[in-house]
């Protein structure tokens, strides 16, 4: 979302995200350090969302902590280029967030005269600070394709897993972890992961697999999904034409008032009825009708 800033208070309060991140990755590639108290200063931040930027946002590079801050890896220095920049912005968060990430807009976002002209506004990320050990751990197991086996909390008790990892997923701002458990993708919660270990055996990617990963937009993760129809009433269509708000989102109909008919595509039910009563009393679901009913039956239920 892009606003003006109107105010030098809204100047300092506001991270200006894609300034501060694109600045802070042009000054490791030059082979500068990056201090964090210097760096908070400078953006007028807390030392906190420094710290955040670096080992979650820049998790991904080849960093090296000294006594005098980060820096990156000299193997690394220099090769950064506007391609690798676009990569950098998918893994941060912000592709598609402007109208294109082109060498024109980073030549221009690294005016400080533009700075005043974007707020943007994103989600709240997991702190995963504690356990950056086990962030790089996952992410070495997925890149030399060794099985990982840990305790996996969950509401109803813990269970001892051992899967093959995949990918490294932040969605809405948290970490799972996209592995293969018997074949199956499945998606583990980081902060549910526990006690984890290497299980020291060798596992081959599957296409299909990472074919669900590279096509999937939330964490739900199956090879098989239902189709799901859903009524949009007229006075909130212009949200679903402007954003898709279901995964796989199609506009199956404009109806005669101005309402909608979309479809998704849904995993388990239980991903669609949350939307649905976000926006209780403008949608409804057609198909399958259960799922109307199911739903329903679950709001008495809460009621009475």
């Amino acid at each position: 979302m892009f606003e003006p800033l109107t105010t030098e208070k809204t100047k300092i309060e506001h991270d200006k995200l894609a300034w501060r991140l694109t600045q802070m990755l042009v000054q490791l590639n030059q082979g500068d350090c990056l201090d964090p108290d210097a760096l908070a200063e400078s953006f007028g931040v807390h030392r906190r969302t420094i710290s955040r930027d670096i080992n979650e946002r820049f998790a991904f590079l080849p960093l090296h902590k000294s006594t005098k801050g980060y820096s990156l890896d000299p193997a690394y220095l220099g090769r950064l280029n506007f391609r690798d920049l676009e990569r950098f912005a998918a893994l941060a968060g912000l592709n598609g967030l402007f109208p294109a990430l082109s060498p024109e807009f980073l030549r221009e976002i690294f005016d400080q005269r533009l700075q005043s002209a974007l707020l943007i506004h994103g989600p709240r990320f997991e702190p995963i600070t504690e356990r950056e050990t086990d962030f790089r751990h996952i992410k070495e197991a997925i890149v030399a394709h060794q099985e990982l086996q840990f305790t996996y909390q969950k509401p109803d008790g813990s269970k001892e897993v051992q899967v093959q990892p995949y990918k490294l997923i932040s969605h809405d701002g948290i970490w799972y972890l996209a592995a293969a458990d018997q074949g199956q993708p499945k998606a583990y919660a980081l902060n549910r992961i526990h006690h984890l270990e290497n299980a020291r055996t060798s596992f081959t990617p599957d296409p299909s697999i990472l074919e669900i990963l590279a096509k999937e937009d939330s964490v739900w993760l199956k090879r098989h999904k239902v189709e799901a129809v859903v009524q949009v009433n007229a006075s909130v269509a212009q949200y679903f034409e402007r954003q898709a708000m279901l995964p796989g989102q199609v506009i199956e109909k404009n109806l005669a008032d101005g309402g909608l008919l979309i479809s998704g595509q849904f995993a388990h039910q239980n991903q669609l009825f949350p939307i649905v009563q976000q926006w209780i009393p403008h949608l409804r679901i057609i198909s399958p009708e259960s799922w109307q009913t199911e739903m329903e039956d679950q709001i008495r239920g809460y009621l009475s």
